[in-house]
């Protein structure tokens, strides 16, 4: 995948804290990898709870469970962040 390319990172609410909500916090480590590799993010928000995907191009090239991704940090120890890096780079 070249640089500079647009990845949209779809993502749903989550329970935490007893209440369900969308939020950002565990795509920062998802996002610092992508950023890093050149890509340009956005996020989007659906209405599937736990859910996170990644749309290269109009095709998905990787999904998880938004709570299976690591809170917060830069995602270079996330095998999860990896993996999503390694979908978006294989995307073209």
């Amino acid at each position: 995948m070249p640089v500079n390319s647009l990845v949209i990172v779809k993502f749903g609410p989550y329970e935490s804290c007893g209440t369900v909500e969308h939020r950002t916090f565990r795509l920062q480590g998802l996002q610092a990898t992508l950023i890093e590799d050149g890509h340009r993010c956005v996020l989007e928000r659906i209405p599937e709870w736990n859910t996170v995907e990644l749309v290269v191009n109009g095709d998905t090239v990787f999904h998880c469970n938004i709570k299976d991704l690591d809170f917060g940090g830069d995602g270079k120890l996330d095998p999860l962040c990896q993996e999503a890096r390694t979908a978006v780079l294989n995307a073209y």
